[in-house]
């Protein structure tokens, strides 16, 4: 069976005889050619190039072709400021600095660089016909907060009519952008939207609800899939995102698998996820990524459940590692050789001896990498905007599990979930961006200590 069938019996919750495999290629694909991230999501050929060679090394069944939040950005006005390693980040707020949202308009097919994604996706999709195809589109509310800022989450409060005026405009956005898409010749339609992870189930429901449901529904009119991705930790709203009707949920390890599962087969939702993206599949080896497919593959059992890693691949991730997922797939003996193998962990948490100081609050953000993921830009945007008030009494670190030592302090500060804000070795704010007056609060606790 061909990986876009194999997909939608998974879609359709039809059992299969394994778990379909999508690996989130984006900038890896660059890796794997060997040019830089800059250079690799500006070129239609070079895309190409990178996916192809994705296809020849992890025999997917799906594969996006860009994964990219930030193209409808760049094309609205956002300033972008680019990495060799990841993909841009968004550096500046149109809406926030004073253009209208009336003189915002829909994007073309010739803007910015939505004419490489479509020349690859038509590459791509006519010389894998049997291969799943996934367009990736900046989700609405991450969307918005790119337009406004982190002032979107006061405005849900003190401006509620705007918020729904400013998620109208970047829904109709999504739909536009994912027609193109359809039309290059994408089967699913992933709907990419982390900072959703950052508001509670009730403000889903009212700032995020409608008008996802408008471009699934959009997707379904098309005859063709879309899948609901987030990362961070966003447990609670998973039900809430099944009641938009996407086909798919896609997760990442910071939500248990097996809760997912349980809640989106009780809605009628496949599921994917959950491999972890930086302990195990950039900074493990074989067997430790072995052994982390092998779990999901016997949590997501062969009913609705899709293997993914949890976001897109750090560009530096080791082939092997992922080949061996591969081999896990394709390879029942695999699994169970790999069921009885001992994994033994190696790492140990870093010593804290020295890290804190009594003349200054220490505070340590845990993030996957700031440069590369929205929810973890913007706490650390915040809590960099507090401690600027505090004339140098507030020293801010991030630590990116992305390498060892973040890792190794994420252990040692006792943080499960990124991003995470820890203010002297206290964890302070879990995941959700908090408003700067409580960021201001929790620095005056401490000093007032």
């Amino acid at each position: 069976m061909n990986g876009i069938e194999l997909l939608k019996k998974a879609f359709k919750l039809e059992e299969t005889k394994r778990a379909p495999w999508v690996p989130f290629v984006g900038v890896h694909g660059g890796k794997l050619i060997g040019v830089d991230a800059e250079t690799y999501l500006k070129d239609a050929e070079l895309i190409k190039q990178g996916i192809e060679k994705s296809i020849s090394l992890y025999q997917p069944d799906g594969i996006p072709i860009v994964f990219d939040l930030q193209v409808e950005a760049e094309i609205l006005g956002c300033k972008l400021v680019w990495s060799k390693e990841n993909p841009p980040a968004v550096i500046s707020h149109p809406l926030l600095e004073g253009t209208p949202l009336a003189d915002l308009k829909l994007p073309e097919a010739t803007d910015g660089r939505i004419p490489v994604v479509l020349e690859a996706t038509k590459a791509i999709k006519g010389k894998y016909p049997e291969l799943g195809v996934y367009g990736l589109i900046t989700g609405p509310f991450t969307l918005a907060l790119h337009l406004l800022g982190t002032e979107i989450f006061m405005k849900l409060f003190e401006d509620p009519d705007y918020v729904v005026e400013l998620m109208d405009f970047c829904t109709e956005v999504g739909m536009r952008y994912s027609e193109m898409l359809l039309d290059s010749g994408c089967d699913v339609i992933a709907v990419v939207d982390p900072m959703t992870s950052q508001i509670d189930p009730m403000s889903f429901e009212t700032f995020v609800s409608p008008y996802a449901k408008r471009i699934f529904d959009f997707v379904r009119s098309k005859d063709k899939y879309s899948s609901f991705f987030v990362c961070g930790h966003a447990q609670q709203n998973i039900e809430v995102m099944c009641d938009c009707r996407p086909d798919n949920i896609s997760i990442d390890e910071n939500i248990p698998l097996d809760f997912v599962k349980e809640t989106a087969l009780a809605k009628g939702i496949s599921f994917g996820g959950n491999l972890k993206l930086t302990s195990v599949l950039l900074l493990g080896n074989e067997l430790d990524s072995k052994k982390e497919a092998v779990s999901c593959i016997d949590l997501g059992g062969v009913k609705g459940f899709i293997l993914a890693p949890g976001c897109d691949l750090p560009m530096d991730t080791p082939v092997e590692n992922l080949q061996a997922v591969t081999e896990l797939v394709y390879s029942e003996y695999a699994q169970q050789a790999t069921r009885e193998m001992e994994h033994v962990a190696s790492l140990e948490p870093m010593s804290l001896d020295g890290h804190f100081a009594d003349d200054k609050i220490v505070v340590d953000i845990i993030t996957l990498d700031s440069a590369s993921c929205a929810p973890c830009q913007y706490m650390v945007e915040a809590v960099k905007q507090a401690a600027a008030d505090f004339d140098g009494a507030v020293e801010v670190i991030e630590h990116k599990i992305k390498n060892v030592d973040g890792i190794r302090m994420m252990m040692a500060l006792g943080v499960q979930n990124v991003p995470t804000t820890c203010v002297n070795g206290k964890v302070a704010f879990i995941s959700q961006i908090p408003p700067k007056s409580a960021i201001i609060e929790a620095f005056e606790k401490e000093l007032a200590v």
